[in-house]
């Protein structure tokens, strides 16, 4: 007989909702976008022709809706892989675990989830406005050291490469996870495409100096000249590595979508952000519709 999973593993709260997104399984739509920015959410909602719920507890604010005859959720994540570790579990929870007796259940539900979120690029030759999806998430964080992940012969190939081009800095021991393929080819098919690294700060984790002093002062240039085949590090961010690989661990499908506001090596940051966002949000919505 299958273990029930405790009441300190999965904690739900007394009207039955899951702990920290304070969502009911029924809230929850098979599509799923996903945004840092709580503000977001109703930028993208906006669009939708109806809205059946609004939910809020911390940074997750939870829209639900329709646009046309497709139900879409929202949810605002915060900033983070910590976060995402929170999301991704609880939301394959609402899907795959019965709340009444604590067990998984016998036919389990892949979602589609996709992050549409904000990014600097770090090569010279992609330009602030540029809607970027990732075709792998390059996590300098420490999320998936916790959890047993298998790596495909591309993603084991590439990660090879890639710590032995970046054996210089130490005390990263870095994991790399793929784009579901069909997302990549359908939602993504007229994007430009590159490996996303997933930073655990914003500051100096992303090579940025204030006035603490960096340990790694020239880690953009380490990270942009990595090659191998075709693949090539193109932007920084906070989120896209854990959502892949928690993606991958939990049997969901992901999309992260960059929309890029900085140039990091021409040392710019886009005068009209909003609009680029905007962009990012109409090609997902257009796709999906």
């Amino acid at each position: 007989m299958e273990n029930k999973i405790s009441e300190a593993d999965l904690i739900i709260n007394p009207d039955g909702s899951i702990y920290h997104l304070n969502l009911l399984p029924e809230d929850v739509a098979d599509t799923i976008i996903t945004v840092g920015d709580p503000d977001r959410v109703t930028e993208i909602t906006k669009h939708f022709d109806s809205i059946e719920l609004k939910k809020g507890k911390r940074e997750f604010l939870t829209q639900t809706g329709y646009l046309g005859k497709k139900r879409i959720t929202v949810i605002s994540t915060g900033i983070g892989t910590d976060n995402i570790d929170i999301v991704f579990n609880e939301l394959d929870a609402l899907v795959n675990i019965d709340f009444k007796s604590r067990k998984v259940k016998k036919e389990l539900t892949a979602l589609n989830i996709i992050r549409i979120g904000t990014s600097g690029a770090i090569q010279p030759d992609i330009p602030m406005g540029t809607i970027l999806a990732s075709s792998f998430g390059l996590g300098l964080d420490a999320l998936m050291h916790y959890y047993v992940h298998e790596l495909s012969g591309d993603e084991r190939s590439i990660l090879n490469g890639l710590n032995t081009h970046l054996s210089q800095i130490k005390g990263i021991h870095p994991y790399l996870s793929a784009a579901d393929s069909d997302l990549l080819n359908t939602v993504a098919a007229d994007m430009d495409k590159g490996i996303t690294v997933t930073a655990p700060g914003f500051y100096a984790p992303q090579g940025r100096q204030v006035r603490a002093k960096n340990t790694v002062p020239n880690l953009v240039h380490q990270l942009n000249t990595f090659r191998q085949g075709n693949y090539r590090i193109t932007n920084l961010e906070m989120e896209t590595a854990g959502i892949y690989a928690m993606a991958k661990v939990l049997g969901h499908k992901a999309l992260s979508v960059n929309a890029i506001l900085a140039s990091r090596v021409n040392f710019e940051f886009s005068s009209n952000p909003g609009k680029v966002v905007a962009q990012a949000i109409k090609m997902v919505l257009d796709k999906l519709s």
